[in-house]
């Protein structure tokens, strides 16, 4: 009789000492996705159409936060309001502290320090602004600042709207590095350049 129930409790140690582990590994995973996104990066949705064809409204986004310095070609999230909008936007940095803009919207393009950048990736040529408020088309970034820009520029409310203009770079939460929904990796995609 007594042989009986060791096997027993032989199974019950074992089925407690499995659990323990499976639990101390789910724990330490929750953890560690914790601290990646409260230290490392963020997730947040998008809004809206502004980066089509890019990404699409609803499209969930991991930002990498921590120790980024905004770069030309870079998505980035931001938060600064203006106008009527008071959520966080996403949008391309077109250039950054000490470049120079110029957007021409009878030819449809964007220089920067005088050179034509390449944009594949914009959604359809540019045309003049139905904005009153879009109006810069010439403008020095001050150090320290980004000018942005949306993928879908026609329907995109961004830097060369008066009320946003130059961004401090105190402004972005971060870099997009990939979609989550659907997975797609943005982190390299810098396609700004002379074309």
């Amino acid at each position: 009789m007594e042989n009986e129930k060791e096997p027993q409790l032989a199974k019950e140690d074992s089925f407690k000492l499995d659990l323990y582990y499976w639990l101390q590994a789910l724990v330490f995973a929750l953890v560690t996705l914790i601290l990646l996104f409260t230290f490392l990066g963020r997730v947040i949705g998008v809004d809206g159409e502004s980066m089509l064809p890019t990404l699409k409204n609803r499209d969930l986004l991991l930002l990498q936060s921590v120790g980024y310095t905004p770069e030309q070609g870079d998505i980035v999230v931001l938060t600064k309001p203006f106008g009527d909008v008071t959520q966080p936007i996403v949008k391309r940095v077109i250039a950054t502290g000490g470049q120079t803009v110029d957007i021409n919207y009878e030819a449809g393009t964007v220089s920067v320090d005088g050179e034509l950048l390449d944009e594949p990736y914009i959604n359809e040529t540019m045309r003049w602004p139905a904005s009153q408020w879009e109006t810069i088309t010439h403008v020095t970034v001050p150090e320290g600042s980004i000018f942005v820009m949306g993928d879908n520029r026609n329907h995109s409310s961004d830097s060369r709207d008066e009320r946003l203009g130059t961004i401090d770079e105190r402004y972005v939460l971060g870099r997009v590095l990939f979609t989550l929904l659907p997975g797609k990796f943005l982190g390299g995609e810098k396609d700004l350049g002379p074309s």
